[in-house]
């Protein structure tokens, strides 16, 4: 899947198609000149469907700001310990360290590195937390920053005591940062950041059409296209920027089933009904998750509705 979608990245860029994924005119430089310059990447979340019968199948990458994180490294691994079973797919923590350690030789020498989020989000102040004591780990010096705390000082970023950001690390999705009244800064004056601009074209949505045109009948895909005229009576509707399971729309004969939320006026994508089963009342979703380029572990969350959301459960999982 990586692989995938690291060619839709290559096809949007060369054919300069930034702009159908709502890249910012101001903006394209700065995605298409990260993307040549293959900036380094720290990981990402791929949420598949997959009934035990048929290949996995991709619902949706997130690819920019991923959460889960800590329940998928270390409290699954916890209760694989409590629970004696012998084997599970997670080397996450381990791979994380690993990649901090490559991705700061690439970065001019000594930086530290800042990493951010919203003030108002727990979780991601968590995820950030843990993210943080990886990188402690691989010996980089790492301290924390809420992104509303950043400053402009006329040349460069800084902290709230001041301090430059020569690296940082953003849990803040870069459709936001885009956005922003200091947008014409990180435009021009971004440090070394994780995740890297072209994130942003996978984050979007409308990266599931460019895969199906790309990779047609691809036996890991779902069809999905800009507009719902191929999918017949049955489909899912997504917004271009949603997260969580945010105004997400199950199209169906038997009626239809939304979820509540403030995305949609982007736009949407239109993708072929998954064929998640339900098991003992739930709808689960097999997160596989990779760190630079290599696959690290997964975690599987669970809903009793198809909707994966914000405050579906977290289930850890064994092979025996």
């Amino acid at each position: 899947m990586q692989r995938l979608t690291s060619a839709a990245v290559e096809h949007v860029v060369a054919e300069h198609r930034c702009s159908e994924l709502l890249i910012p005119s101001s903006f394209v430089a700065s995605v298409e000149r990260s993307w040549l310059a293959k900036e380094a990447s720290l990981y990402g979340r791929f949420d598949l469907a997959y009934d035990g019968h048929q290949p996995p199948k991709l619902l949706e990458y997130n690819a920019d700001t991923p959460t889960s994180l800590l329940e998928a490294a270390v409290a699954q691994w916890q209760r694989l310990e409590e629970t004696g079973r012998p084997h599970q797919f997670n080397s996450l923590h381990e791979k994380l360290i690993e990649r901090w350690r490559a991705i700061a030789a690439l970065w001019p020498q000594s930086s530290p590195l800042h990493l951010s989020c919203a003030k108002d989000s727990d979780e991601d102040r968590i995820t950030v937390e843990y993210l943080r004591d990886t990188a402690l780990h691989a010996g980089l010096e790492a301290s924390f920053v809420y992104v509303e705390d950043i400053g402009w000082n006329g040349a460069s970023f800084v902290d709230d005591d001041g301090t430059r950001l020569h690296a940082w690390f953003e849990l803040y999705p870069w459709e936001w940062l885009m956005r922003e009244p200091f947008a014409p800064h990180v435009a021009t004056a971004t440090p070394c950041s994780l995740e890297p601009p072209w994130k942003a074209l996978l984050s979007n949505k409308g990266i599931l059409a460019v895969l199906w045109e790309l990779f047609p009948n691809h036996p890991n895909l779902f069809p999905a296209y800009r507009c719902p005229d191929y999918l017949g009576a049955s489909f899912i509707k997504k917004p271009l920027l949603s997260r969580e399971g945010a105004n997400i729309s199950i199209i169906d004969r038997s009626g239809d089933t939304q979820t509540d939320g403030p995305y949609g006026a982007e736009g949407f994508v239109y993708q072929a009904r998954a064929a998640i089963p339900q098991l003992d009342g739930r709808y689960p979703v097999i997160g596989s998750w990779v760190v630079g380029d290599e696959p690290a572990g997964i975690g599987i969350r669970e809903d009793a509705t198809p909707i994966t959301t914000n405050t579906s459960r977290f289930v850890p999982h064994y092979f025996d």
